[in-house]
């Protein structure tokens, strides 16, 4: 059966309509189950029923045309119980209802099995026999792994199929709103974040053109590939292990493959697309072969088609350029791609895949651009050229949009800049409630925000420097002189302010090109402080070169990320006083700074009283210690939902963070993205943090929200919050705080 299952999805995922991915299951399951009749039944919303889209051994003739109420029929029953129903006689069952024009009397075995996915039935899948027995239950079981491994497919498939009710109807796609604020705009599709398989047709008129894309890639792949080959043969590797690149090399230099991405570029396909079609017709072939060692060399010729495709489209992103307003659109945006682009015209982003807490909607919500992520079944490739509403605040995607739906969303866009307009003269108030507490408002800073000017946005220095970003666009690491100079910049621009500087921190979902770290769980490996304190020689560069820049104005602090014990605190002093003591025997005169360490693993919360005896300061970094306390990775749209910054638990860990640190006399802030949260800004003042340190676009908006609220207010907020024991109960109290306020345009639409 294992076999047979893999067979049937391989053949599912080349296929793109709804109709043939239906086609393809019913044909496939009744064969391998042997049944006499199998169907699919998709739930419709708007008809509030189950409608029968494909058969194979019922009249097809009544195909799109059979509707099951629910409540009637046994079919409604699976998708009620969101269980199997095998029955050997059918027609005795209670639910049991007949359409006569189903001609399917003479099936008395039935068995249901419900196809859900992210706990919403899609639909049911039904096998029927002449034999009246019930079927076995490997059957039910092979039934049931079918319907998992399909159900994504089929969601994906009807969305694309719908599309054109989307285009005449008021029906949006719903994701995860990742960056607040609403656009209405083209999409474009951003094809070097695609896999192969995600890539569009689309037509050109300069074939010439093309065809120099696809050759050009092709001869660096074929390089690569050749080098490759030749210094793993010197490893003295076996012969046959080698041999995979002698096939990759006959298969990029046969005149099939060549004159077949030719011949599709010919047809007014641009390269990409005309790679992708021969990629898939190659694929196919070995699909059909029956040895499961040939199938899975259609892996790897994808593998290879992938690899042509990125020297493709490698530096596009560079090079596009808009003369209009639009709406980016990827499976998945690579970070530094993304930096690259001229965001004066990118006026939202919308990612099949990401979490809340990813580096890039963090990005999108420090530039102000509205985003929404986590869109499963929304069709890429349908969608390129489509008018767009992107609401950032609901995490609605609206495609074609009627004009109806266009005006509401005009009318709240113009409230949105009424209210941004009047958060503008907030800047240079201070940031103190309105019972005179001040709370400072700091930058978190990365990329190049070092050419932002701090008195454009009122901050007071800033709370997290990201280091290890200037590391990210080189392409080896940089020198002791090269980071002082950085630095140096900062500190200049900001002093006397404070600059908090995070060392250098890698690993997890943030790698660098010459420095790759590859592992099964990169999140819980070798990532932040445990990288630096393993290479000596790059950290004591680092230190070396933050303790030189601090000379001038002592304005920087030294913050520590992803520490789990007390040693790595004293093993990163040790090297931070060696390369104090070194500096100072090279007559430099260095400053030592202030040093401090981020909360993000939950053991330390345990351990505050005894860190406060050897650091300065606490930083909390809100992203990864939710990350961890809920054991959820907020990079993983399957589980984003699940990621929650106001769980119970969450709150009170940040309550007894900032508690302990205050009766250990530490000052504490808060550099994660909550501290960027209106909602979550109004318990941090009332728990008594010392300060905040948001993304540039946050910075008003908090400021309004602190000077809103008394400190009593805010903490008697705190106190009815730690009384609830749900997230959506404590958002629903904030909320309403908000709007009480005035300010409930900071998490919605309009004002």
């Amino acid at each position: 059966m294992l076999e047979t299952l893999r067979k049937i999805v391989q053949k599912v995922s080349q296929a793109r309509e709804l109709e043939k991915v239906l086609s393809i299951i019913v044909d496939e399951v009744k064969t391998a189950t042997e049944a006499d009749v199998c169907s699919i039944y998709l739930e419709n919303e708007a008809q509030d029923a189950l409608i029968l889209m494909a058969t194979n051994g019922l009249n097809s003739d009544c195909e799109g045309r059979i509707f099951l109420p629910y409540g009637v029929g046994l079919v409604s029953l699976v998708a009620e119980k969101g269980e199997p129903v095998n029955l050997s006689n059918a027609p005795a069952h209670k639910r049991f209802h007949l359409f006569p024009q189903l001609e399917e009397t003479a099936y008395p075995a039935f068995c249901g099995i419900p196809i859900i996915s992210h706990r919403k039935t899609l639909g049911v899948l039904v096998i029927q026999s002449c034999q009246q027995q019930e079927f076995s239950e490997e059957i039910v079981n092979f039934l049931f792994t079918i319907s998992a491994q399909l159900s994504s497919a089929i969601l994906h498939a009807r969305a694309v199929n719908a599309i054109p009710r989307f285009q005449s109807g008021n029906c949006p796609f719903l994701g995860i709103a990742g960056s607040p604020g609403i656009v209405i705009a083209e999409a474009v599709l951003i094809s070097s974040s695609q896999k192969l398989t995600t890539i569009p047709d689309r037509y050109t008129n300069d074939t010439e053109q093309e065809l120099m894309i696809f050759n050009q890639a092709l001869a660096q792949v074929k390089s690569e590939v050749q080098e490759l080959s030749q210094a793993l043969a010197q490893q003295h590797l076996p012969r046959e292990d080698v041999a995979i690149f002698d096939a990759y090399l006959m298969l990029l230099n046969s005149s099939s493959f060549f004159y077949s991405v030719e011949s599709h570029i010919h047809a007014g396909n641009w390269a990409p697309g005309a790679l992708r079609k021969t990629i898939e017709e190659h694929i196919e072939v070995f699909n059909q072969m029956q040895n499961s060692y040939l199938q899975e060399r259609g892996k790897d010729i994808m593998d290879l088609g992938q690899s042509i495709l990125d020297k493709m489209t490698g530096n596009v992103d560079e090079q596009i350029q808009f003369d209009y307003d639009v709406i980016l659109v990827a499976e998945d945006f690579n970070l530094m791609s993304l930096s690259k682009l001229n965001f004066e015209r990118v006026k939202g982003l919308v990612s099949i895949t990401g979490s809340y807490n990813s580096h890039i909607t963090i990005m999108a919500r420090a530039m102000a651009i509205p985003m929404v992520i986590g869109l499963d079944d929304l069709p890429l490739r349908e969608i390129s050229g489509c008018q767009l509403i992107v609401d950032g605040y609901s995490g609605k995607v609206f495609v074609s949009p009627p004009v109806e739906i266009k005006q509401e969303y005009r009318y709240l866009e113009q409230q949105e800049r009424e209210f941004s307009k009047s958060m503008e003269t907030l800047q240079d108030k201070p940031s103190v409630t309105l019972d005179g507490h001040p709370v400072p408002l700091y930058l978190n800073m990365g990329l190049d925000d070092t050419s932002q000017d701090k008195n454009n946005y009122g901050a007071q220095g800033v709370g997290l420097f990201r280091t290890e970003y200037p590391f990210m666009i080189n392409s080896r690491f940089p020198g002791e002189k090269e980071q002082f100079q950085w630095y140096q910049k900062i500190a200049d621009r900001f002093a006397p302010d404070p600059v908090v500087m995070r060392t250098l921190d890698i690993g997890g979902d943030k790698d660098l090109s010459y420095f790759p770290i590859e592992e099964e769980n990169p999140f819980l490996g070798w990532r932040g402080i445990r990288v630096s304190l393993d290479h000596p020689e790059i950290f004591i560069i680092q230190l070396r070169a933050i303790l030189r820049a601090n000379k001038k104005h002592n304005n920087i602090h030294i913050l520590l990320p992803m520490v789990s014990t007390l040693d790595e605190i004293d093993e990163a002093k040790d090297i931070l006083l060696r390369a104090f003591n070194e500096l100072y025997e090279e007559a430099q005169q260095p400053m030592m700074p202030k040093l401090g360490v981020m909360i993000e693993v939950p053991a330390l919360i345990f351990q505050i009283e005894q860190i406060a005896k050897l650091v300065d300061f606490i930083s909390i970094g809100t992203n990864d210690l939710i990350q961890y306390l809920l054991a959820v990775d907020r990079n993983n749209p399957q589980v984003a939902s699940i990621y929650e910054s106001f769980h119970p638990a969450v709150i009170a860990a940040l309550h007894g963070i900032i508690s302990k640190s205050h009766k250990a006399n530490i000052p504490v802030s808060v550099c994660g993205e909550m501290a960027s949260d209106p909602l979550a800004s109004i318990l941090l003042i009332g728990m008594g943090v010392d300060s905040l340190s948001c993304n540039i676009a946050a910075l008003n908006r908090i400021k309004w929200v602190i000077r809103s609220f008394t400190r009593s207010e805010a903490q008697q907020i705190v106190r009815e919050v730690m009384q609830q024991d749900n997230a959506r109960a404590i958002r629903e109290i904030l909320t309403l705080e908000l709007e009480q306020k005035g300010l409930g345009g900071l998490v919605r639409a309009g004002k």
